[in-house]
């Protein structure tokens, strides 16, 4: 008997019990017993089956870079493992003990957005509604301007969170580790039953390689199992030049370094450590996702660091860590690897155009009703 059959016999009493809470809680929201609100902004929900490493960020920040300088924007997340409780507002501070490591990120990246975090979502939803308030004291507060009501939000890693539905809802599952392929908590890694996929109105194949093979497209659309109304694209990586921790360009070809360690606190980073091998030797220090770091663990980096052979040397992490690691680096060579994603062409869909002209309609929608009510 294998290890994983052992493990899922052991296991199957608490998954039993795990997906009849999941089965009792989703059957409340279809009956309508529990309460679903739909707030009057525009909202694009951004979420996942499993418990994580789907590229929920990378996409996040993809949305913000293709509407936020189009339409005043919000982000709303939960802002995991913050120390913080209840509504927080970032205040340009990008504060990480506040916000938590992701909403900190993008607030250092995308200025032009209110990044939020608060664990009721609808909540927050209704306070990002409301006007920001300019201080007396501000050199913005001329008395002419006024900032404009936000009219779009970006919900982050909302799929679960049934109390408010987003206009958009776009799943994600990642290419090598599709929901279709997975169970439930916690013998395996899925937070509700693949049932789940019909919410969405777009899914989202997350991490595929670059040049993404026409039979695994094909095979892997007809596991998903979707529906018609439901879209489906396919995305990928692209990694950027080396920056350092405060995000300035880093002029280092990794080609001629003698090695690299790479630290990561993310759920599945082989995609990142496959790129980094494919110039330079390369030996990885894993921690846990979202996790803090400390002077013991900074310890441990060092020595590891210092055990690699050769002069030309240094430290990758991501740009989730490297916003936990500013503060406390220790004069250590760490540099962060940026990601982008893009899409695969579709024959027939374009997602930018999927996405603009949905936003654009319904924030048409909100406006012509507004003037009604």
């Amino acid at each position: 008997m294998s290890f994983r059959t052992t493990i899922s016999y052991v296991l199957w009493p608490l998954t039993m019990w795990y997906a009849v809470g999941v089965a009792v809680r989703n059957f409340f929201y279809s009956m309508g017993l529990r309460k679903q609100e739909a707030p009057h902004i525009t909202t694009i929900g951004v979420g996942n089956l499993c418990t994580g490493g789907s590229g929920k960020t990378p996409h996040v920040e993809y949305l913000l870079r293709l509407l936020a300088n189009r339409y005043p924007t919000a982000m709303l997340s939960r802002g995991y493992k913050r120390k913080s409780k209840g509504y927080v507002i970032d205040n340009g501070s990008h504060d990480v003990s506040l916000l938590g490591d992701e909403p900190a990120m993008i607030a250092a990246k995308f200025p032009q957005v209110r990044v939020a975090v608060c664990e009721n979502r609808v909540e927050g939803v209704k306070r990002l509604m409301e006007v920001p308030e300019i201080p007396e004291d501000s050199e913005e507060s001329d008395g002419s301007d006024h900032p404009e009501a936000t009219q779009l939000v970006i919900l982050d890693d909302v799929y679960q969170h049934r109390s408010i539905k987003p206009n958009i809802n776009i799943l994600l599952t990642e290419f090598r580790h599709p929901y279709f392929r997975d169970r439930i908590l916690p013998y395996g890694n899925l937070r509700e039953f693949r049932s789940g996929r019909n919410r969405a109105s777009i899914v989202i194949v997350t991490k595929c390689p670059a040049n993404l093979n026409p039979v695994d497209r094909h095979n892997i659309i007809a596991d998903l199992r979707l529906q018609n109304y439901q879209k489906v694209f396919f995305s990928y990586f692209k990694y950027g030049d080396l920056r350092t921790l405060d995000g300035k360009n880093a002029d280092i070809d990794l080609r001629k370094l003698d090695g690299v360690l790479a630290i990561t606190g993310i759920a599945h980073p082989e995609q990142m450590i496959e790129e980094l091998h494919r110039s330079c030797k390369v030996q990885h220090l894993a921690f846990a996702d979202h996790h803090n770091y400390t002077k013991r663990d900074m310890a441990r980096i060092r020595e590891t660091f210092d055990a690699i052979r050769g002069e030309r040397k240094i430290i990758v992490t991501t740009e989730k860590d490297a916003i936990r690691l500013r503060d406390i680096v220790d004069e250590l060579p760490i540099y962060m690897l940026p990601i982008e994603v893009a899409f695969h062409k579709e024959k027939d869909l374009d997602f930018d155009q999927v996405i603009d002209s949905s936003v654009k309609e319904n924030i048409s929608f909100l406006s012509k009703l507004s003037i009604w009510s």
